[in-house]
């Protein structure tokens, strides 16, 4: 079936998805989150369900700021966190597909003029490593929060700031042969960013905006903080603090990530164009908008690279198979595995849960971060899953 044939002939089922969360129709479950309120001490919660590349159930109760009553909306925006990283992936699909990138791209390719500084066997990285975290380079640790405190001295736009990471890291020894360990690697993401800015000689904040954002028409999508400075028209992100208060965070430097890091996870959006975005993929990307990628670039981009071992924090993947930004996880109420991805900036907490055989996506967020909040959303995705399963 051919990308052309295959809009055609799903025009409407894709249609019906962006129309029904433009309107709003489908079932509310209000009711179904309410409990999670108390059981997981959250501020906020959405969540949503496609089945079939239709929205059938959607919800947000809670309020933007702890202690305070402003209701939340199924409009307000959500911190996406690494949940991104497939869009980052998926820009690079479409990069490969136009010929300017390769899954096997090294690092020596695309900057060849870093070769010189590169550390031994750094040259040789792949972009298919660095978006399954399989590069072997140095991952989240001290070195990189000294870089991006040090990113602040640095001139130029983001994508500037992102070459002179990826210049700054290449210097660095490889911790691991690639291919061969996993670890969870921002940097590798951010450095997979520059990539793509080099291919496509545009900044990746630039490319998600104009080549997933629009298409998708994710209106309330965008980047860095949910929230406006000196306003609370978004939920805010709270952290559990060691003395048991909770604490929430305006807008300004603390309240995300790095926006260097944005190929890695500073992406918000509601929890509607969160839905659309799991239903494409839950639909393997056959439905509208089908011009991004064709469905077989999606089936690469979710194939598994490498088997995790082991618990990771909340926000990554955890013990199962990883693929490029997507990882495959075995839940005690699904009789496979599900595709799976966590984001988190450790004051937000976002999942999506994706039943390929059955076509069914189930997206969760929340304004606080932290392994109750994980829970407390793993909880809410069972109850959904199970409840949609039984109309089967």
């Amino acid at each position: 079936m051919t990308v052309m044939r295959c809009c055609a002939a799903l025009l409407f089922v894709g249609g019906s998805l962006v129309l029904q969360q433009n309107t709003v129709l489908g079932q509310t479950i209000n009711h179904k989150l309410e409990p999670y309120l108390k059981s997981g001490n959250l501020p906020a919660v959405a969540a949503a369900v496609v089945d079939r590349g239709v929205l059938i159930e959607y919800g947000a109760v809670g309020t933007r700021k702890m202690g305070a009553d402003i209701p939340v909306t199924i409009h307000d925006k959500f911190h996406l966190g690494s949940d991104g990283k497939a869009m980052t992936a998926t820009l690079a699909g479409m990069l490969i597909e136009e010929g300017k990138l390769k899954w096997d791209s090294t690092l020596g390719d695309v900057f060849p003029e870093l070769k010189k500084s590169m550390a031994p066997g750094v040259e040789k990285v792949t972009l298919e490593q660095l978006l399954s975290h399989t590069s072997g380079m140095r991952a989240d640790d001290e070195n990189l929060m000294k870089l991006l405190k040090d990113s602040f001295d640095v001139d130029g736009d983001l994508n500037d700031q992102r070459y002179w990471l990826t210049k700054e890291s290449v210097k660095l020894p490889l911790v691991a042969e690639p291919s061969k360990a996993w670890a969870y690697n921002n940097r590798g993401y951010t450095i997979a960013g520059a990539m793509i800015e080099r291919a496509s000689g545009k900044p990746w904040d630039e490319l998600i905006v104009e080549r997933i954002f629009e298409p998708f028409e994710l209106t309330t999508a965008g980047l860095g903080t949910q929230s406006s400075l000196g306003k609370i028209d978004a939920p805010l992100g709270h952290v559990k603090q060691k003395d048991g208060k909770v604490k929430s965070y305006m807008a300004g430097p603390n309240a995300d990530n790095s926006m260097i890091l944005g190929p890695a996870g500073c992406v918000h959006l509601s929890i509607l164009d969160l839905a659309t975005w799991a239903g494409w993929n839950a639909g393997n990307g056959t439905r509208m908008p089908c011009n991004i990628v064709k469905p077989e670039m999606v089936e690469k981009i979710h194939t598994p690279v490498f088997t995790i071992k082991g618990d990771n924090r909340p926000g990554t993947p955890p013990e199962g198979k990883y693929a490029h930004g997507w990882g495959w996880v075995t839940v005690d109420w699904a009789p496979y595995p599900l595709l799976y991805h966590g984001g988190s900036n450790g004051k937000n907490l976002a999942q999506i849960f994706i039943d390929k055989k059955k076509d069914i996506a189930i997206v969760v967020m929340t304004n606080i971060g932290g392994q109750q909040a994980d829970t407390a959303l793993r909880s809410i995705a069972k109850e959904l899953y199970e409840d949609v399963v039984a109309q089967y």
